[in-house]
């Protein structure tokens, strides 16, 4: 991947669908920010907002101001630099589901950018998925894909193999892929990325990142909070459209992936296929014994998912899952890769851990079976990012009792520097033109073709296993029990915590 120096600075005006919604004075405008007072944007790039709701420029401007306070860190605030950033702001009212009022937009990108046909203009859905369809038709209709436009869709894409496909379809019909960045903020984090640098940047990893020293992958992605307000989106969608047919499944394409011949985004997305393609087809076994639903329920005072807002008291949604999946290629046969997600646990924590294999014969005394553990690489993404690499060594003293120990990096050691932020590393990227960081069309469909019989299968079978768990513990003891034929457990951090609010130091 070819990283522009940030003096090459690309011209571009964003129109964001969606600008009075949650995503955009969360993430988008605090990231965009960022961008602009690190002096990474073109000194004549617009931001324009769509919308529904009545602003003029300057109410939107404003508006705009008052979310940065909010969400922007109080360091990182800079009244002159927040005025300047506004200023490069503007807004259209209009109905993005209705074509009528793309003319609007055309009239309003033309007077920004003095073009009749406006160029340099990158699409930011920031809208309910049922948009997704409907504003790369429109746009097409007043001639707004041409002039090497470029369309940014957040997950999901598509609701299940069918949907995507139609999805694709429509935006082919529209678009170039070339022109399509289907974004995945996970892969923005800069530990997700430094996966591959660890893995291809140092070669003592890879003569073992394979089947005959790695005994099994832990995936986790799991949060403390529960659904937040959002039953009504949430109920239709579940965790594994939410989380595991994106996010993880990507982690592993990561922890999986052969090096590419060359790192750019055509070679890295091919290896990402690649694992995605080579993922062993679930069978009527996998969906009994090695898929483990779950949904939290009450405990003391903290509610449970069927008593939140909007979810209906019947509801079968999952709020968990974990997952046994195998890959079947010559590097990974006989591995399993171990998944889960889960809302309303302990804490919030998204780490990979690599388990190997124990030695073949334990020559120094154990006290009381107090053994060495299996050496076992954490790769944790968020949050305190960092690496560690847990390994045996000997007590001080007499004898040979050894036990495990860590040697570890965090990002928060290195002082000063920034690890910057998901969305404004991607943005940039969108900006530049790579795609190296966005999934392409062929592992959208290639993904949900693996996950298309589970969710059939429950279609099929409404008395397939939901099990509860309370608020604040680690999900089903049946996840649990799912491991017990590779001997496996899962790594639970932070066990005791008081606060849901902590996380566990690496």
């Amino acid at each position: 991947m070819v990283r522009q120096d940030k003096k090459n600075k690309q011209p571009f005006t964003m129109i964001i669908f969606g600008a009075s919604g949650d995503l955009t004075k969360r993430k988008l405008m605090p990231a965009l920010y960022e961008l602009f007072k690190d002096d990474r944007l073109d000194s004549g790039f617009s931001i324009v907002g769509v919308g529904r709701s009545e602003y003029s420029d300057e109410a939107f401007q404003a508006y705009q101001t008052e979310q940065l306070k909010e969400f922007v860190a109080d360091e990182e605030q800079d009244k002159t630099l927040m005025n300047e950033f506004v200023n490069h702001l503007h807004y259209v009212a209009m109905d993005s589901a209705n074509a009528d009022d793309y003319p609007l937009l055309l009239e309003k990108l033309q007077e920004i950018t003095g073009e009749k046909q406006p160029s340099h203009l990158l699409f930011y859905l920031a809208t309910p998925p049922s948009l997704y369809g409907k504003i790369p038709l429109h746009l097409k209709e007043v001639n707004l894909n041409q002039s090497g436009a470029r369309i940014i869709v957040e997950k999901p894409f598509g609701y299940d193999l069918q949907s995507a496909q139609e999805l694709n379809e429509i935006y082919a019909s529209v678009f170039e892929e070339e022109q399509i960045y289907r974004i995945d903020h996970f892969l923005g984090k800069e530990t997700a990325q430094n996966i591959l640098a660890f893995r291809f940047a140092n070669c003592i990893f890879e003569p073992i990142w394979n089947r005959n020293y790695i005994d099994y992958v832990e995936v986790t992605a799991v949060e403390s909070l529960g659904i937040e307000k959002r039953g009504g989106f949430y109920d239709g969608v579940g965790a594994l459209r939410d989380m595991v047919q994106n996010h993880l499944i990507q982690l592993v394409a990561l922890t999986a992936m052969e090096p590419p011949v060359r790192f750019n985004a055509d070679g890295f997305r091919n290896e990402v296929v690649k694992v995605y393609d080579s993922l062993r087809p679930l069978t009527d076994e996998d969906f009994e014994e090695h898929v483990v639903r779950g949904q939290y329920i009450r405990e003391g005072n903290k509610p449970g998912y069927r008593e939140e807002e909007n979810v209906p008291s019947t509801s079968r949604t999952e709020t968990y899952i974990a997952m046994k999946i195998g890959i079947e290629n010559w590097r990974w046969s006989g591995v399993p890769f171990y998944i889960r997600t889960g809302k309303a646990l302990p804490t919030k924590v998204t780490e990979i851990v690599v388990h190997f294999k124990k030695t073949p014969y334990q020559m120094f005394q154990c006290n009381e079976g107090d053994c060495p553990d299996a050496n076992k690489l954490i790769i944790r993404i968020q949050p305190n990012e960092g690496i560690v690499l847990r390994f045996g060594m000997k007590k001080p003293g007499t004898g040979f009792d050894v036990k495990s120990v860590s040697m570890d990096f965090t990002y928060d050691k290195l002082g000063d520097v920034s690890i910057g932020d998901a969305y404004a590393r991607l943005l940039e990227d969108c900006i530049q033109g790579d795609q190296t960081l966005f999934t392409r069309s062929d592992a959208v469909e290639s993904s949900w073709r693996f996950f298309a019989p589970l969710l059939d299968y429950w279609k099929e079978n409404e008395d397939a296993p939901l099990y509860g768990y309370p608020v604040g513990t680690w999900g089903p003891l049946e996840s649990e029990a799912m491991m017990n034929d590779h001997d496996a457990t899962w790594t639970n951090p932070c066990k005791n915590l008081t606060n849901t609010d902590q996380y566990c130091e690496l």
